[in-house]
């Protein structure tokens, strides 16, 4: 499903690093945008064009052999563009190749903007307001139909303007925090110049895909996998708001659930949310289909059909049931597709590149366009409980890809236990809500260990627990060292099978927060 308004903004990805944060800080303005690659052909917007455009940083330079070029076709749109970085390099190559060199110095980190210009983009930036730099290269000649409205004692040209059009670039990075008026040339770019109201929230979210659920499911079935998760929740809560009746929900348990996920989830959904579920214990096919399955895309893709198998079979010989309901977020979209194409990817997602090419069922995916804390407001909307909302996100996968080898059921009872103290002593100490996300994985590495006076020979858990806003980036939580301390000793005295235990003290980027 496409819930775009008449209102949007799109980000044309060049590969930065930073391209996610950009989206959040425009939604963070109740404005909706979508990124997608800088080469996207721009016909598929032609029945609802943007209200703006904004081009990202990339890692790489305009002069390199095989860069990111400039599609022209954007200035056909008649819409204010916005080139950061990279983007704004790119506006002044075009129009004079070689205008763009490799700088004396490279400029990462603060520095102090001089506004030379407070008119429009500019609007409320107070003098020597710290940006954020990170470039290699500069603009050595700014093509004529430019000017210069800010600059830095080490950047001339630090922020630009079209003479004539709506066109501005920085080469700053105002999306990221360290830029202390960064939102506000958002804000400017987005209100003042695109002409944007802001009228972008959970709750025209909730009528409009209401609407569109409508639409599109007419007298037909839906039926919805529900993953125990907060995704998956909020889609069927959503679907049942529209259909009502039409809407059987499926819970299955795929074997790779946490430990007793399966009763307490269900009683969940019939008794808090009254959702129209039914529970289906298929463990043993997956475990079966799953058998020796090392690599972690193998193990999605494996995943995701046999989901759509025990789907089909659940809605066999009923013609009512056309379509399937699922909790596809955006950062699993832009995690599958890079902005090169879909050759780069940083991992499939089950729901994503682990489906079928052939479904019986159509799918309905409302909340395919938001960030989790997006999906959590709109959950808040609709009533679902807090502790609830606030669970932490749990893979589509579950404890497969949480196992880093292959899946068998010892190893599965392994860490359903490993996990069951780390995430309980985490709600004990009242520490769970800190962090975004808590996880054990099983590593396949054995060591040496000493239990009394005998010898072990026994597995390694990680434990890893992660701060963030929405999941594309993230931080290792710094957990006290006397809590991890004790969840370590218990998990060894009471998890037999483990003798050794480390903590994930790596971030995202460069590292993922799930291990697979």
């Amino acid at each position: 499903m496409q819930h775009r308004p008449s209102d949007w903004i799109l980000i044309l990805d060049y590969g930065s690093q930073y391209t996610q944060l950009i989206a959040r800080r425009i939604r963070e303005l109740n404005i909706y945008c979508e990124i997608h690659p800088f080469n996207k052909d721009l016909d598929a917007f032609r029945n609802q064009p943007p209200k703006g455009i904004i081009m990202s940083g990339g890692p790489s330079s305009v002069n390199d052999q095989g860069a990111p070029g400039l599609n022209e076709e954007i200035f056909d749109l008649k819409v204010p563009v916005l080139g950061i970085c990279y983007g704004l390099q790119i506006l002044a190559h075009s129009k004079i190749p070689g205008s763009v060199e490799q700088a004396d110095h490279r400029e990462f980190g603060r520095s102090d903007l001089i506004v030379d210009d407070s008119s429009d983009l500019l609007k409320e930036i107070p003098q020597e307001s710290v940006v954020w730099m990170s470039h290699g290269d500069h603009i050595k000649k700014l093509p004529p139909e430019y000017e210069i409205i800010g600059h830095t004692d080490n950047a001339r040209v630090a922020a630009v303007r079209h003479r004539k059009d709506q066109i501005f670039g920085v080469q700053f990075h105002p999306e990221v925090v360290h830029t202390v008026y960064g939102k506000q040339i958002l804000k400017n770019f987005a209100y003042s110049i695109c002409r944007l109201e802001g009228n972008w929230t959970a709750r025209s979210f909730i009528e409009s895909t209401i609407e569109e659920i409508r639409t599109r499911v007419g007298n037909d079935r839906v039926i919805c996998g529900l993953s125990g998760g907060v995704d998956s929740t909020v889609v069927a809560t959503l679907v049942h708001e529209a259909i009502g009746d039409q809407l059987q929900c499926i819970f299955v348990d795929n074997g790779l659930l946490r430990k007793n996920e399966f009763k307490n989830v269900l009683d969940l959904y019939e008794q808090d949310l009254h959702l129209p579920v039914k529970g289906i214990d298929a463990s043993d096919r997956f475990l079966k289909n799953l058998k020796g399955v090392v690599d972690p895309e193998e193990k999605r893709v494996i995943i995701g059909n046999t989901f759509i198998e025990v789907f089909d079979e659940e809605v066999e010989g009923n013609n009512d049931f056309k379509f399937l309901a699922q909790g596809t977020l955006y950062p699993d979209v832009i995690e599958s597709i890079s902005f090169k194409g879909p050759s780069a990817t940083i991992k499939s997602h089950h729901n994503v590149g682990g489906l079928p090419e052939e479904m019986n069922l159509a799918l309905v995916e409302p909340v395919r366009e938001l960030f989790k804390d997006e999906v959590r407001n709109v959950g808040r909307e609709l009533g679902i409980p807090e502790h609830f909302i606030k669970r932490h996100p749990f893979p589509g996968p579950g404890l497969g890809i949480r196992i880093i080898s292959d899946i068998t059921q010892d190893k599965l009872d392994l860490l359903r236990e490993v996990d069951d103290i780390f995430i309980s002593e985490l709600r004990k100490k009242d520490l769970y809500d800190d962090v975004w996300q808590a996880l054990a994985v099983l590593l396949p590495v054995q060591s040496v260990g000493v239990m009394g006076d005998e010898r072990t020979y026994e597995f390694t858990a990680g434990l890893r627990a992660v701060t963030s806003v929405d999941g594309m980036t993230a931080d290792w939580a710094h957990l006290p060292h006397p809590f991890l301390a004790h969840v370590s000793n218990r998990i060894i005295n009471e998890v037999r099978g483990i003798n050794r235990v480390v903590y994930d003290i790596s971030s995202k980027p460069p590292s993922t927060i799930e291990w697979e």
